[in-house]
Parts: C-alpha cells; structure tokens; sequence
C-alpha cells in the first residue's frame, strides 16, 4: 500500500463508465478485487452499474462531465471520501466524430475536443496531486490506433494524438519533477472497437471487454513495471 493511503481494497476511478469500455473495465476491475468510483454524463447508468457491482461496498457513481473541472475534483474527492484512497484512474471518456472537416458540424467538433483533450487534461490535473502525495498510483488513458496513424477527414484522430502526447508529456513531468514517486502512465490504444460510438455494429472489431483487459494487464504489473503503451487491433484490421 502506497504510503498516505488508507486500508482496503484498491480504488480505480473511470470517466466515461456508464456504457462500452469503461463499463466492461469496472467489470474487470471489480472481479480483480479492485474497488471503483464510476464516472459519466448519464447518471442512471452509472448508478445501475454501481448496483450491478455491489453498490456502495464496491462501487460508487457520480455524474461528471470530463470538461468541467469542478466535476472532475468532485469525482477525485468521491474516491477520496467514500473509500479513503485512490490508486489507479482511468481517462477514459471520449467521443467520436464520423464525418471529414466539410460535413461535421462545428459544435459537434468544439464538445469532442473538449471531452478528448480537455476532458484527459483534466482528468490529470484533479488527481495527480492525490497521487503524488500517496507517492504512488497509475493513469491509464485511452488512445486509439487513429492517434498514431491520421485519417481521412478525421479532427477524431488529431484529438487522438493529442491524447498520446499528452500521456507521454505527463509521464515525464513524473520522472522529473516527482522522482521520488512510483506513478506509472499507460497509453491503451485500440483499433476498431464495437462501441457505442457506432450508429451500425462494425465487423471484426474488438469488443469492449478485450480493451479492458488490456488495461486490466498493465494495472497487474508489479509495481516496478511501467507499461508505457498497449497498442491492439482486431486480427483483420491492416491500417
């Protein structure tokens, strides 16, 4: 146990919980023994979920929307308060844009920007400095395959090499200006995944429970092994 943290189990805080990847992680997580503080915009999802994973002894829900900063510290907090420490997070919340730059409507492309890249930057900002007090403690970010290779028309994959420089940037801002602390950075980036994001169901995607695992693998390391990206596709996916 990471010093200033408080007995228990260990806490997982997730944005964008209620639905897709982060609900098959709360999943994961919960069956691993983890306790978590579920985060998202529909609250009777999230609240659903918690019952599902056994209420309030394992799993607490509040409603955060990631571009609010004031959200994001009440979530950190709920973590906090409700279980007496925070371990691990997951900037998880994000969103899709499926047309090019004439087609996709400008308040469509201002609301994903401020959910991928401000939504994560904030994510960071209200928990990093729990984490670096505990002297201890992981963030897992989810990127995608579009934040390495750009695609057509895409504002969607710029947000997501934002995302990748972003998690590489606060990685060593730890290294250098925590030393001291073992907090660890993972980057899960998937390729076509079977989502809410998608209007019709795609073929030969990941399902939302391979993603967890992944990130479920790099929260299992010991606490010497910093896993600093898993990179995933389907098996027929080329680019």
């Amino acid at each position: 146990m990471a010093s200033g943290q408080t007995g228990g189990a260990p806490v997982l805080l997730i944005t964008g919980a209620s639905t897709g990847i982060g609900a098959a992680t709360a999943r994961q997580a919960v069956e691993a023994g983890w306790r978590v503080v579920l985060g998202a915009r529909s609250e009777d999802r999230l609240r659903e979920l918690a019952n599902e994973l056994g209420g309030k002894e394992q799993a607490l829900a509040r409603q955060c929307d990631v571009s609010r900063f004031e959200d994001q510290e009440a979530l950190v907090g709920a973590a906090r308060e409700g279980f007496g420490r925070l371990d691990a997070v997951f900037a998880n919340a994000g969103m899709g844009a499926g047309r090019g730059f004439l087609q996709e409507s400008v308040e469509h492309w201002r609301t994903m920007v401020e959910t991928n890249v401000l939504g994560v930057a904030l994510t960071i900002r209200a928990a990093l400095p729990h984490l670096r007090d505990a002297g201890a403690g992981h963030f897992v970010i989810t990127g995608s395959v579009a934040g390495r290779r750009p695609l057509p028309g895409s504002l969607y994959s710029a947000t997501k090499f934002a995302v990748g420089a972003m998690a590489e940037g606060l990685r060593q801002e730890i290294r250098n200006d925590m030393p001291e602390t073992d907090i660890r950075v993972t980057l899960v980036s998937p390729g076509m995944v079977d989502t809410p994001f998608f209007d019709n169901r795609p073929k030969n995607a990941l399902e939302d429970a391979d993603v967890a695992r992944a990130v479920m693998y790099a929260l299992s390391q010991p606490p010497h092994v910093d896993v600093n990206e898993v990179l995933l596709r389907p098996v027929r996916q080329a680019g």
